[in-house]
């Protein structure tokens, strides 16, 4: 999201109260569901922490990274000092340019054409201009090759799913022109229908993780988001130099978390269940959206729905608020946004169930009809 964006999804949220029904919030992808019980018993054994924690993780936290990438999705070869666990993902994302971009790696930052608001965010931190791309043909057009390209699949917010074949070309030309890649891979486990390939593995990056990142979030997987859980794998001198510049900086995730990471990312049954939560949600929503005259693009993965009803996005939203509906403005993830809005499936189910009724439904404040933004 561009800046501002806050200001948008607030008045969305002050003219959907304004409709006098009760509002029904998808704007944000925040988990509802409880935290699993193998991850609360881990934290609770382990709440007992006096002494400070290891920036490199508890014994077993990164093996435990390893495992499940190899198990969960096939990546072989990567050892437990390629890994590091980060305080979640988003503060690693706003921070990575800053910590591994120098002068040995001139140039600007590249994120996708529509992206998640934080990329641009850390380049600007870093003092580094922001490129956007849509694929490799674009990265080959620009005058100057980025020192970091940012690629998200599945992609927030539009739900996109990158071929294996797509990622490896963004990763052999990464390799070529000295840019590092960095995948951000939050969404990896919750495919709708689809395979969805990280870039640690072999079939994309041809046995090798030189200049490659994938950045991991327990956050949507296990409902681990106000435990900020994450890690970061992939080349293992751009690990070191992280894990460097992380010690230094004091951002390391407390004991308790680190334990419960473990935990997490060994059990997949909770998973499963939290899947098929989402699964039903979606199926609710979409269905719901098409019926109320809504087209609906890419959303192959991850935890939002990627609409349209062909007309500006602001429209759009102002007309899901006049239902108590609130969604987020396509444009504010990028110009190319336009006409589209994204809603998210994390919602309870009453609340979902709630939109959907409220999208199929006939009457002011409620039908299929146009109404004024």
């Amino acid at each position: 999201m561009r800046p501002g964006w806050h200001a948008g999804v607030a008045a969305t949220r002050q003219r959907a109260a304004a409709c006098g029904l009760p509002v029904v919030d998808l704007s944000v992808g925040a988990p509802v569901d409880p935290t699993p019980e193998v991850v609360r018993r881990a934290l609770v054994e382990h709440a007992d922490s006096p002494g400070y924690p290891l920036t490199i993780g508890r014994p077993g936290l990164r093996e435990a990274h390893v495992d499940w990438l190899a198990r969960v999705h096939g990546v072989t070869g990567l050892a437990p000092e390629q890994t590091l666990p980060t305080v979640g993902s988003k503060e690693l994302i706003g921070t990575l340019p800053l910590l591994v971009l120098d002068a040995a790696r001139p140039g600007p930052v590249a994120i996708p054409a529509l992206a998640y608001p934080t990329y641009a965010v850390g380049a600007a931190l870093a003092g580094r201009e922001v490129v956007s791309y849509e694929g490799v043909d674009d990265l080959r057009a620009l005058p100057v090759a980025p020192a970091l390209v940012w690629v998200n699949s599945p992609a927030n917010p539009t739900g996109r799913v990158l071929a294996p074949a797509d990622l490896a070309a963004l990763v052999a030309w990464g390799r070529e022109h000295g840019a590092l890649v960095v995948s951000d891979e939050c969404y990896l486990d919750l495919g709708w229908g689809v395979d969805v390939a990280t870039v640690l593995h072999h079939d994309v990056n041809a046995g090798s993780t030189e200049g490659l990142l994938a950045v991991h979030s327990l956050s949507k997987r296990s409902n681990l988001a106000g435990y900020r859980c994450g890690f970061v794998a992939g080349d293992a001198a751009v690990v070191a130099d992280l894990t460097a510049h992380r010690r230094d900086l004091g951002l390391i995730m407390p004991e308790p978390q680190q334990a419960a990471a473990i935990a997490a990312l060994g059990d997949e049954t909770h998973v499963a269940e939290q899947r098929a939560r989402y699964a039903a949600r979606r199926a609710v929503l979409r269905a719901a959206l098409v019926e109320g005259g809504f087209r609906i693009d890419h959303s192959e993965a991850g935890l939002y729905l990627w609409a349209t009803r062909g007309e500006p996005s602001h429209v759009t939203t102002g007309w899901l608020a006049d239902r108590g509906v609130v969604s987020v403005d396509g444009l504010s993830y990028g110009p190319t946004g336009d006409e589209h809005v994204r809603l998210a499936i994390t919602a309870t189910d009453e609340a979902v169930a709630l939109a959907a009724d409220r999208l199929t439904a006939i009457g002011p404040g409620s039908g299929t009809e146009r109404m004024a933004p």
